[in-house]
């Protein structure tokens, strides 16, 4: 407790910060004040203070990360700082066998409806391939958490990066949020001058686009927003809130602030294979696999740190710096609102959601890429670069590949659960296999809310999802059902602890993953006809959900 204390003062008081105005200066009170709070909170049974209004049912906050490798999180085996995230998992639950669909607009799709995004319309990206189930927006088949919940009498609230509807008629006002501080149009900007380099993205507040401001930092003004929205919800309403927190970090470009960065100065100097050693110790110990569980090689594009000239591990392990210093940020604007919520009295009935919505990016190539204004230092608003894939190798530990693959690297999400009225048995890890598509249906369940049979007039899909709420309280398996995942012809289905993969149009494989959850045992010829069951399995659903052979889709837009 007290070594978080010291964590989070240290932070608060690293030289060279860019920022002087007095609202970037409470960010460094408010991390401190929740430390202490935690504290408090550690020594004294938690009440309900006396001017907050009683609610039967819980606030809600949905968090997501973007492009967050699975071992990133002090409390996933990462080195990098996040003792706030840290402290709601050992005060809550960590999930080890969580799931998203590979790649962003997918993984959104899936989350806020409850349905795989073929059946939502978003089989790829935004873009339209004139086929229904890959449109490129949510369609009328499908309802959001925003407004189901809505229906159920929650005050709904987003800020961050939305990404599933480029058109002002697919934006969150338009699909059940009352608020929205954001961009609609994706990501990849943290500071307004970014805006001269990435010149498509805009902000908006509800639907009126918006000038940034001068001081602007992405990770912090979402934050500053949504809580806004939750002070204003709160102290106004009767009613509960969800909050859907979409962050953009740290997704590339790599920029964070000189602070932030100035902290892991020298912290990766030992390299990529260094640093996967040591997470890979630490999941051991955290018990996040069983012991029987071998790391997977490095990645056979990847070049040992050792064997990289000095200036080259220099430029990189300043890349991973500037990446880790994006996750900080996170984590201390996870301080400020838990913060807000003790002060506010709501702390103890919030249920808190943590993810990210894939694995690490590789994109860019084994150093990653360097694009922005020439000479523009890397980590600033003018520069824009990525980690590249031996870093996105390590982020993503102990598993193999990354963002966009089905194999576990691309699709194995850390998950944190914090509800200090409705989690029991703190710290405890959560091994049932589950998958976003199961977040609305286990919201739905906490708010006592109801899906709607129809929306616009057209009778919406029956959702895919079924409800992990049981394990906030109880370890009891949750009932067995097939999941299936395809991202850009990467194909792939888990039943019970068997996965078959196929990458693109090539050979099926198999693996056991209670025996090897980092697929490192390819089992097809072994078991040639559970593979074969296994296949089968995946080409009927993909069939039902709409999915398109992704060479023949390709084709498809071509000629639309």
């Amino acid at each position: 407790m007290f070594q978080f204390l010291a964590i989070s003062t240290r932070r608060s008081g690293t030289p060279g910060c860019r920022r002087t105005s007095p609202r970037h200066l409470l960010h460094r009170i408010a991390t401190l004040a929740f430390a202490v709070s935690w504290v408090l909170f550690a020594q004294h049974t938690f009440t309900t203070s006396l001017n907050a209004e009683p609610r039967d049912r819980p606030n809600i906050i949905l968090m997501m990360a973007d492009d967050m490798g699975f071992s990133d999180l002090g409390c996933y085996g990462g080195e990098i700082e996040t003792p706030n995230l840290d402290q709601l998992a050992n005060s809550g639950i960590r999930f080890t066998q969580f799931y998203n669909t590979a790649r962003c607009c997918p993984t959104r799709a899936a989350l806020l409806t409850g349905l795989y995004q073929h059946q939502a319309g978003i089989g790829h990206m935004v873009g339209d391939y004139g086929v229904p189930s890959y449109q490129g927006y949510l369609n009328d088949q499908c309802v959001t958490i925003a407004e189901a919940l809505r229906g159920a009498g929650y005050t709904t609230l987003m800020t961050g990066k939305w990404h599933v509807g480029s058109q002002p008629e697919h934006w969150p006002t338009k699909r059940g949020f009352d608020r929205y501080w954001g961009t609609p149009s994706g990501g990849g900007v943290y500071y307004k001058d970014t805006l001269q380099i990435r010149n498509t993205v805009f902000f908006v507040n509800n639907d009126e686009k918006i000038e940034l401001p001068d001081d602007f930092y992405v990770t912090d003004d979402l934050t500053d927003h949504a809580m806004e929205f939750i002070d204003e919800a709160v102290k106004e309403t009767k009613k509960p809130f969800f909050l859907y927190l979409a962050h953009i970090a740290p997704h590339w470009p790599l920029q964070a602030k000189p602070e932030d960065i100035a902290h892991y100065e020298g912290k990766y100097a030992q390299g990529w294979d260094a640093v996967r050693d040591a997470r890979f110790a630490r999941q051991t110990k955290m018990g996040l696999f069983p012991s029987v569980t071998k790391m997977s090689d490095r990645d056979k594009e990847a070049k040992a740190w050792e064997k990289m000239p000095q200036s080259a591990q220099e430029d990189l392990a300043h890349r991973m710096e500037i990446y880790a210093a994006q996750v900080s940020c996170i984590d201390e604007n996870v301080g400020r609102i838990v913060t807000q919520l003790k002060e506010l009295g709501q702390l103890e009935n919030t249920l808190f959601i943590f993810l990210s919505d894939n694995g690490c990016s590789a994109e860019g190539g084994p150093g990653g890429f360097s694009r922005g204004k020439k000479d523009a230092p890397i980590g600033t608003g003018l520069s824009y670069a990525s980690v590249g894939l031996e870093w996105a190798n390590a982020n993503d530990t102990p598993f193999r590949k990354f963002k966009m693959d089905t194999r576990e690297g691309g699709i194995a999400s850390p998950l944190i659960i914090h509800w200090p009225q409705g989690v029991k048995n703190n710290g405890r890890l959560v091994d049932a296999p589950s998958h976003v598509i199961d977040v609305m249906p286990t919201l739905l369940e906490i708010a006592g809310a109801t899906y709607p049979d129809k929306r616009n007039d057209k009778t919406t899909i029956p959702l895919e999802g079924q409800s992990f709420a049981s394990q906030f309280s109880s370890t009891k398996s949750v009932p067995a059902r097939d999941l299936f995942w395809e991202h850009e012809g990467n194909q792939a289905i888990r039943r019970g602890d068997w996965k078959a993969v196929r990458i693109k149009n090539g050979p099926w494989s198999l693996f056991n993953l209670k025996d090897d959850r980092t697929e490192t045992t390819n089992l097809n010829q072994a078991h040639p006809e559970k593979t074969k069951e296994l296949a089968a399995a995946w080409e009927a659903w993909a069939q039902r959900c709409g999915v398109w052979d992704w060479g023949k889709l390709q084709q498809q837009r071509r000629g639309k």
